[in-house]
């Protein structure tokens, strides 16, 4: 096997482009408007269950060191909801030109969500072209926030994003590999959506953990060694949803 840079075995950064859009190609399509700097519609919100890509798509829309997101996502961010309140309050909709991105909207506090509601406010009322995109699991209509902050999810476009389909998760696979350089037997991803938690994100960090594993031992990835590397117990957890799943 054709010896690879240790740089290619780095975690990829989310970004438009290595996201499968399978059923969102509208909603992509749009997102990649805002990143060119299209600053219409002024609200966006995106709704779907964990493993839609909902926070891989705000992080794609964040320019290199330009970050007007944030995140209240405490699972993954211990303290995020009080975090989120400040950073979202410090916010002043205002700026022309400017993207405000606000991941799992659902998960603020009071506080954040009386900061949230007030940057709604600010940004409907200015005269300048500004956009901000918010994240939930539910629609608008059944989202757990304040009354007041929930009509306002509702304004502007709202896109549901549907989780991938065995075909577009085995596309993602393959293309995430082609990205890095490795070539995969061709029995390996059948094997793993047949085999192992169907989440994507768990998907491409088990391949991703077997390519550095077949890279250190200087092997092929191929099924006999990937069964080996699932035998060593040392795969990513299994990625499990807490979150309740989407009203239809």
């Amino acid at each position: 096997m054709r010896q690879l840079p240790l740089a290619l075995h780095q975690v990829e950064p989310p970004s438009l482009e290595n996201f499968v859009a399978g059923g969102n190609t509208e909603c992509v399509a749009l997102l990649n408007r805002l990143r060119a700097g299209v600053r219409e519609p002024r609200f966006v919100y995106l709704w779907g269950p964990a493993g839609a890509g909902r926070s891989h798509l705000l992080a794609a829309l964040v320019p290199p060191g330009h970050m007007v997101r944030a995140s209240a996502t405490a699972a993954e961010q211990p303290g995020a909801a009080s975090n989120a309140s400040e950073s979202i309050a410090a916010l002043r909709g205002a700026a022309a030109g400017e993207l405000y991105l606000i991941d799992d909207c659902d998960a603020l506090d009071e506080d954040g969500q009386q900061a949230l509601f007030a940057l709604y406010n600010r940004v409907q009322a200015s005269g300048e072209p500004v956009t901000l995109v918010t994240t939930g699991l539910q629609p608008p209509l059944f989202t757990e926030v304040r009354e007041d902050l929930r009509s306002r999810l509702g304004w502007g476009l709202v896109f549901r994003l549907q989780l991938l389909s065995d075909q577009d998760k085995a596309r993602a696979l393959a293309a995430h590999a082609s990205r890095r350089g490795v070539e995969l037997a061709p029995d390996i991803v059948p094997w793993l959506l047949s085999h192992q938690n169907r989440d994507i994100r768990h998907l491409i960090a088990l391949l991703d953990a077997f390519d550095r594993h077949a890279f250190e031992h200087k092997r092929a990835l191929t099924l006999p060694l990937l069964r080996e590397f699932m035998a060593l117990g040392e795969a990513p957890e299994p990625i499990v949803a807490a979150e309740s799943a989407p009203r239809q």
